[in-house]
Order: C-alpha cells, then sequence, then structure tokens
C-alpha cells in the first residue's frame, strides 16, 4: 500500500470519526484502529471505545467478528478487504497468537461479524461498512438486540443462509450492500426467529438501494411493523420480496414496499418445511395488514409455484387472511401466471391505479 493511500484513508476515518469536515474537541476525538493483514480484526475492536473506528486495510482475513460496545465503526476499504470463516478461533496478531475473546461465539453459530446486544440493553449506533464477507455456514452479518445499526457498501456473498440479517432490532439502516448467492435471503428481517411472537415494530428500519441477486429470496420480512423497503434491485432470486405474517397479534405489516426493480427472479428453488418451491415470485404478501406496495417495476417474474406471479397477495399456510393491504401505482409487465395475484380471502385489500395485462382472478388490472 503507498503511503499516499494510506494517508487517505486515515483522514477517510478520522472525518467518520470526529465529523466530516469539523474539527472536534479534543474530548471529542477518537481513535482509528488500523488491522493489517495477519492481524487480528477482533482484537482491535476490542480494544475500541465508542466513538472509534476499526480500519481494516485490503487484504483477506479468516475469523469471525464480534461487536458489543456501542458507537463503533467498523470498516474496510471496499470489496479488497475479505472476511471469510477461520480454520479456528486463534488468530495471529502483531505480537502474537492469542485466541480473541469475543470470536469464538459468533464463530461457533456459523456467521462472520456479528453485533450483539443484550437481552436488557441493545447495543447502539455501531456501523459496519466497506467490505466483503463470505463462506460462512449460516450468516455474513448477523445483529440481534441492536439500536441504529448501520451496514452499508458490504458485499455478503456465498453464505449459507443469510446475507444480512437482523432481529430483535430497530432504527437498523442497510444501504447500498450487495447479498449474492446466499442460500436463503439476501436481506432478512424479523422479530425472532426462536420464539412465537406478534410483530414487533422496528422504529423505522430501511432497507435502500441495496443489490440482491440469485439469493432464494432477495428481502424476507418476517413478523415486523413499521418499516420501508424502497429502491433496491431484486433479480435473479427465486423470490423477489417476502412480507411474512402468521397467527400471532399484531399482525406484521403497517409498513411500505416501494420504489423497487424487481426483475426475472426465475431461479428455481425447492420446497422446505415452511414454503413450498419457489421460482417466479416478484413481491409476496402472506398474512399480513396494512401494507402499501408502490412504485415498483415488476417484470418477468415467471414460475409455477403457488406463489409465482408479479405481485402476489397470498393466504398464509397457518390460515391467516390478509387484509387493508394496498397494492397502488405499480408497472407490471410479463409476469406468470398473471402480473397481479390474489388468492387471498382477507377484506379490504385495494388494488388501484397498477399498470398491468393480466390478473387473477380478472379485473384488477
Amino acid at each position: 500500500m503507498t503511503k499516499r493511500l494510506l494517508a487517505y484513508l486515515l483522514c477517510g476515518a478520522a472525518l467518520l470519526a470526529g465529523g466530516l469536515g469539523a474539527a472536534a474537541p479534543a474530548s471529542a476525538r477518537h481513535s482509528v484502529h488500523l488491522v493489517h493483514p495477519g492481524q487480528s480484526i477482533q482484537q482491535a475492536v476490542d480494544a475500541a471505545e465508542s466513538g472509534d473506528t476499526v480500519l481494516v486495510l485490503p487484504g483477506t482475513y479468516r475469523e469471525s467478528v464480534t461487536v458489543t460496545t456501542p458507537g463503533i465503526t467498523l470498516r474496510g476499504t471496499g470489496r479488497e478487504t475479505v472476511i471469510r470463516p477461520g480454520s479456528t478461533p486463534v488468530t495471529q496478531t502483531a505480537t502474537g497468537t492469542r485466541a480473541p475473546r469475543a470470536t469464538v461465539s459468533c464463530a461457533e453459530s456459523g456467521n462472520g461479524i456479528c453485533v450483539i446486544g443484550t437481552k436488557d440493553k441493545d447495543v447502539e449506533d455501531v456501523t459496519v461498512a466497506d467490505l466483503t464477507v463470505t463462506g460462512f455456514a449460516r450468516s455474513g452479518v448477523f445483529a440481534m438486540a441492536s439500536e441504529g445499526l448501520t451496514v452499508r457498501n458490504v458485499t455478503s456473498v456465498k453464505n449459507g443462509v443469510w446475507g444480512i440479517s437482523v432481529e430483535r432490532s430497530v432504527h437498523t439502516l442497510i444501504r447500498h450492500n450487495t447479498a449474492r448467492d446466499n442460500g436463503d435471503a439476501g436481506v432478512f428481517l424479523a422479530n425472532t426467529i426462536k420464539a412465537e411472537e406478534g410483530a414487533a415494530d422496528t422504529h423505522g428500519t430501511l432497507v435502500e438501494r441495496n443489490r440482491l441477486e440469485g439469493n432464494r429470496i432477495g428481502v424476507t420480512v418476517r413478523r415486523l411493523r413499521n418499516l420501508t423497503v424502497a429502491a433496491n434491485l431484486l433479480t435473479g432470486n427465486c423470490a423477489g420480496v417476502f412480507v411474512v405474517g402468521d397467527e400471532n397479534k399484531p399482525k406484521a405489516g403497517a409498513l411500505t414496499v416501494r420504489d423497487n426493480q424487481v426483475l426475472r427472479n426465475n431461479k428455481s428453488c425447492p420446497k422446505t418445511d415452511r414454503l413450498p418451491a419457489l421460482q417466479g415470485s416478484g413481491i409476496v404478501l402472506t398474512g399480513t395488514e396494512k401494507v402499501l406496495v408502490t412504485g415498483n417495476d415488476v417484470r418477468e417474474n415467471a414460475g409455477a409455484s403457488p406463489l409465482s406471479g408479479g405481485i402476489v397477495l397470498f393466504k398464509s399456510f397457518v390460515g391467516v387472511t390478509g387484509d387493508d393491504n394496498r397494492i397502488s401505482g405499480n408497472r407490471l409487465a410479463d409476469n406468470a401466471p398473471a402480473d397481479l395475484v390474489n388468492t387471498d380471502t382477507g377484506l379490504h385489500n385495494t388494488f388501484e391505479g397498477n399498470t398491468c395485462r393480466a390478473s387473477r382472478p380478472a379485473g384488477m388490472c
């Protein structure tokens, strides 16, 4: 690495830590912890305090990393900063070999980067940015009990289950990421996967301007309320967007899916314990209420699954209907079996102002 590039990276990290373009008072200055190839990211994270930046230089790092301190920025230099599974939790550092204290649980659960709060207190204002996470058995980036988490410019590729997974968290921002060829969802958002509970309020979580390609599902929103999925590109998945509820109260819903490009999600995926085989599903709502689907461009999603079609309302597999959902102002073309599909028996679902050619039942275009 040239001295000029290193100076540029350090300057950028200082601006992030101290406030863009503003001189921070001495009491507010924060540290930048540089991590070179062969050193431990976890060791730098453990040494960081709230407001500090851990800057990971280009290279491949074989470890899992857990962040539990609030206000930390974990940042790479772009796609050339790569985190992969390690063969053991022991990591080589600049001063010798040690077993980082926080990596074992994250590694054992099959995740790459973990941002974890506690049962009683969320970890606040953590940022994960500008790096690649690949090859983990479960999730590339996993967060639980977080508030104000930002995941930005992360490439999460070929992880066993989820690219970016967030549970029991609020005020999350997932922006400008690429999630590709992950085993289940590129982005997975849920209240919890370990208990049957009503939908949780995310207090304005935003999933925006991400590229989600080649996954089983591009974005899954499960048992959540008060969030937005906007301006993402979803292509080459088995299904683009799934918003999922069940018999628990309150229902999933009161959220918005808008201005997304949902194109040719025609990969074929076998059935699971929860879902039938998937292919050709654009945007699916099942067991939801008061969801607004608007301004989306939904084209060439085609398949023979019960969930295939451009925008699909489907009665949930546990028998819960969708109610008061509004599908308006979308542009749909060349989806099969139809652009708009409603097999739900719920009340007050409306289809208005959509540009499309075919619907099931007829008359919704």
